[in-house]
C-alpha cells in the first residue's frame, strides 16, 4: 500500500495550533502521509510568540536531503522561514530536487503580531524561492509587501495578484481575510482569475489559519486535484474547522483540525461532546 506524500518546511508551534503541528494534522485528515523539515523552534501559545530559535542552514540542508532521498514528496508546503541563509538553502535544494508541487505561504508576521521573518529573508524569498513556487498564498499585508501595492478592496487584490503572477510566473492566491469586508480569496493562474467566496465565521480563534489553508492545498494537489479544485476544497475545510468553534487557550485559539473525524479512535471524544 502507498499513499500520496506531502512535506511541510516550516517552524514548530509548541502550542499545536500553527506551523508544522497544524500542517501535519491537516495532512492526516486529507489522507496523505505528512513529513516535516523544521526551520525554527518557537516558544509560543495563543497569546503570543515568546522566543524563536532558528535551525542552522547546514542542519536544514541535512533534513531536506534526508526526506527527498528516501520518501520523495508529491507536494511541498513552505511556511515560516526565518533567515536569508535558510531561504537560500531551501531554494537550492528545491531547484535540485524539483518537486511537482510547491506551495509557498510567505509567513512574515504571526497572528499575534510578532515578526517571524528577518528583513534580509524577505529579499531572499523574492529572489530565490518564489520563482520556484507552483502557488504562493499571501494574505493582504504580505501581498502588499511582495507587490509594493496598497490593497483596500477587490480591484486592488486583482492588481496585486496579477503583479505577483507576472513577476514570479506562478499561481497566486491572495487571501482576503485582512482589511476587507469579506473573506473572499482571489486565485490568479495562467487560466485567468477565480474568486472564492468565503463566509466570515464569527470565531475569534483563528490561530494557524494560513498554515492550515496552504497545507490543505498542498495535500489536495498531492491527491491529484487541479489548482482550482485544491483551493476550493481547502477553503471548505477551513470553514469547517472554524465553524467547529473549538475554544482553547486565553488568546487567539486554534481551530479544530480534526472536526471531520468521527467514530473509530475518535469515538471517546465524540461521546464527551
Amino acid at each position: 500500500m502507498t499513499k500520496p506524500t506531502v512535506l511541510t518546511i516550516a517552524g514548530s508551534d509548541c502550542s499545536g495550533g500553527a506551523g508544522i503541528q497544524a500542517d501535519l494534522k491537516t495532512m492526516t485528515v486529507h489522507g496523505v502521509y505528512g513529513m516535516s523539515v523544521v526551520t525554527s523552534l518557537t516558544a509560543q501559545n495563543t497569546t503570543g510568540v515568546y522566543a524563536i530559535f532558528d535551525v542552522s542552514a547546514d542542519f536544514l540542508r541535512l533534513q531536506l536531503d534526508a526526506v527527498f532521498e528516501d520518501i520523495f514528496p508529491d507536494a511541498v508546503k513552505l511556511g515560516m522561514i526565518s533567515s536569508a541563509a535558510q531561504t537560500e538553502v531551501i531554494a537550492e535544494r528545491l531547484a535540485f530536487y524539483r518537486p511537482r508541487h510547491t506551495v509557498v505561504d510567505p509567513v512574515m508576521v504571526a497572528t499575534s503580531g510578532a515578526r517571524l521573518m528577518q528583513e534580509d529573508a524577505v529579499a531572499a524569498l523574492q529572489d530565490a524561492l518564489l520563482p520556484l513556487a507552483s502557488l504562493i498564498t499571501p494574505n493582504i499585508p504580505e501581498a502588499e509587501i511582495l507587490s509594493g501595492l496598497c490593497i483596500s478592496g477587490r480591484e486592488d487584490m486583482e492588481r496585486a495578484a496579477r503583479t505577483l503572477f507576472d513577476r514570479y510566473g506562478c499561481a497566486v492566491l491572495v487571501k482576503g481575510g485582512h482589511g476587507v469586508k469579506d473573506a473572499d480569496d482571489l486565485l490568479c493562474t495562467d487560466k485567468g482569475r477565480v474568486w472564492f467566496r468565503g463566509e466570515r465565521i464569527r470565531n475569534p480563534n483563528t490561530h494557524g489559519t494560513g498554515c492550515t489553508l496552504s497545507a490543505a492545498i498542498a495535500s489536495n494537489l498531492a491527491n491529484g486535484a487541479s489548482m482550482e479544485d485544491a483551493v476550493r476544497r481547502a477553503k471548505e475545510y477551513i470553514s469547517g474547522a472554524l465553524a467547529a468553534m473549538l475554544d482553547l487557550g486565553r488568546g487567539r485559539g486554534p481551530m479544530d483540525h480534526a472536526f471531520c473525524l468521527r467514530g473509530g479512535y475518535a469515538a471517546m471524544t465524540d461521546e464527551k461532546k
